[in-house]
Formats: structure tokens, sequence, C-alpha cells
């Protein structure tokens, strides 16, 4: 059974930094994409960013470009999001999602939240 797990967030003020992390379990990620969405409150989930597991290719949104960076640790089935630079319009909760295709995720985690003060 696949486990994704999202840990680091928390209560940061404007400008200060986190890192978040999303271990997997439960089987093997090689052609997978996996990425990070979030979902501020009253507003529908949107895309952060994604990396293909076995080549680290990596694709962030607009927003987050230049300030988030995506990557991941194969040997230790993780998937971090370092965040530089926050907003308080980066406050939400951040799920990381597993998929065979990009804009096909079939696993998610339960999220982490994020709230950044201004």
């Amino acid at each position: 059974q696949v486990q994704l797990v999202e840990s680091g967030g928390g209560l940061v003020q404007a400008g200060d930094s986190l890192r978040l992390s999303c271990a997997a379990s439960g089987r093997t990620f090689t052609n997978y994409f996996m990425g990070w969405f979030r979902q501020a409150p009253g507003k529908e989930r949107e895309f952060v960013a994604r990396i293909s597991w076995s080549g680290g290719i990596t694709y962030h949104a607009d927003a987050v470009k230049g300030r988030f960076t995506i990557s991941r640790d194969i040997a230790k089935n993780t998937m971090y999001l370092q965040m530089n630079n926050l907003k308080p319009e980066d406050t939400a909760v951040y799920s990381c999602a597993a998929g065979m295709a990009p804009l096909s995720m079939a696993y998610w985690g339960k999220g982490t939240l994020v709230t950044v003060s201004s």
C-alpha cells in the first residue's frame, strides 16, 4: 500500500524559509512523477511543482518559480520542497502526490499546513 507522509509545515514570518518533506513508501517509484500541490482556505487546490522520480526533471509553477525548489532523494524515498522568501499568499495546506503521468496523480498525502504571517 502506497503511503505519502508530509512533514515540515509550520508558522513562519514573511521572508522566512521552510523545507517540506514527503516520505514515500509501499512501492518503487521508478517512472513515476511526484509533485507538490497546495490549497489555501476557500480556494481550489493548485499545482506547485513536480519532479520525475528517475530523471529528476523538475517543473515549477510561475507563482513559486525562483523561490521554491523541488528535489528528491532516491535512496531515502523522500521528496522535498525548499521554500524561500515565503509570502502570506503562500499560506496553504501543502500535499504531496505521486502518479504515472504529470497530470494524473493517483496517490496523495494528507498534507501539512504552512502559515506565513505578514
